[in-house]
């Protein structure tokens, strides 16, 4: 609690506007975290009511329900959202006032030189420093989850075969089998989920330490035999590797796509195309029924049949190119997102005001605008790498 007399800084909650963006970015148990920390919040009517959580039990939590944008957003001093705000809601944040949002900065640059121009202090939670202390605060982590549950759901519904191994007096039935291409959070949620359902499971990773993880699942390790750069950055994610390297991984991820029902593609690298895993000769020489989950579809995908948003068939092979899985588990999703979002919130607060103290890891990292600059150098140098080739244009 802040202290007797201290003025309660108000945090805005907006519903979400992206196509079918179903999460919301506090729940009503945040809402309680955060009033009884001393903050006034105020929620968009029917912000949560995608993923299940009406005005009646915000209002019961201790939240203001407000109709309109604009008076939701001319007294807030911290906005709140699962997705960057769209034009209109980005007009009508007030200068000075504090952004907490999944913002792809790396990916969607012009995006930010638009929040510094709007003076705003914007934290992208993609940036959050892969850091022991902000583990409950790791967003990406906490949806990957999600996503990588629904990845093998989804699979299951269009896969014209049941997953586990049946012993039937009508004969026996051989399991599925589910080739996970990247162990990192989401990859071993969807190894995990497979071998719930009963599913043969292969994965594979360039990290040699995932190895561990993959078989501690029940699941068999794959890999081959081309050696690779460093597999991974200081951000725990995998890097970029050479075009030789990705040439004869094409190779054997066909031939391992060939022998499975179902692949779920999970590579991603930020602020870059998604590396291209299992290209055209590697889908065609899948089973037809089989199917193909790419969650790298945001960023171009990890297929090379791969359509954000779509699902596309491909000789009989089905390629799910979908955008956002997390968001088709609202309920859930939106239930951790929150809890991530209150331990930053804790975080950037003293006494109910929002500190940004540049010198604290977390904060920096995650700190993208503030009075009028950019200041993530990556951001900064996608800009002017954008300028120079609107300049030679």
């Amino acid at each position: 609690m802040v202290a007797a007399g201290t003025k309660a800084m108000i945090i805005a909650v907006l519903r979400e506007t992206a196509v079918g963006e179903r999460r919301v970015a506090l729940v009503p148990d945040g809402v309680k975290a955060l009033v009884r920390a001393g903050h006034e919040v105020c929620v968009q009517r029917g912000a949560g009511g995608e993923a299940g959580f009406d005005g009646g039990v915000y209002e019961a939590a201790g939240a203001k329900l407000v109709d309109s944008v604009e008076t939701l957003l001319a007294p807030a001093e911290l906005v709140l959202k699962v997705q960057g705000p769209n034009s209109e809601e980005l007009r009508l944040l007030q200068p000075g006032s504090a952004l907490v949002a999944l913002l792809r900065p790396l990916d969607e640059p012009e995006r930010v030189r638009e929040l510094a121009q709007r003076r705003l202090a914007a934290f992208s939670l993609e940036l959050l420093p892969r850091i022991t202390r902000a583990q409950s605060m790791d967003v990406l982590s906490s949806q990957a989850t999600v996503a990588g549950y629904r990845a093998v759901i989804v699979a299951a519904e269009k896969l014209p075969k049941m997953f586990p191994m049946l012993v039937t007096a009508a004969g026996t039935i051989s399991p599925a089998r589910v080739f996970v291409i990247g162990a990192g959070v989401a990859g071993l949620q969807a190894v995990a989920t497979a071998r719930r359902l009963g599913a043969v499971v292969e994965a594979y990773d360039t990290r040699d330490a995932a190895a561990e993880q993959v078989e501690s699942l029940g699941a068999r390790f794959v890999s081959f035999s081309v050696e690779s750069a460093d597999a991974e950055d200081a951000g725990g994610y995998a890097k970029a590797q050479s075009e030789e390297f990705y040439a004869a991984q094409r190779a054997f991820m066909g031939e391992r796509a060939a022998a499975s029902d179902i692949v779920i593609t999970t590579a991603l690298v930020p602020g870059r195309r998604a590396p291209l895993l299992l290209d055209e000769a590697g889908v065609h020489g899948m089973k037809p029924g089989s199917v193909v989950v790419d969650l790298a579809a945001p960023n171009g995908g990890n297929c090379a049949f791969t359509e954000p948003g779509r699902d596309v068939l491909v000789n009989g092979v089905c390629v799910m190119g979908r955008a956002n899985l997390a968001s088709e588990l609202p309920a859930d999703a939106s239930q951790m997102f929150s809890k991530n979002v209150v331990t930053f919130v804790s975080h950037l607060t003293k006494e109910g005001s929002l500190v940004i103290d540049l010198e604290d890891e977390i904060t920096r990292g995650s700190l993208i605008t503030r009075e009028g600059e950019v200041l993530d150098e990556r951001v900064r140098e996608k800009l002017a790498a954008s300028a120079l080739a609107g300049e030679g244009a």
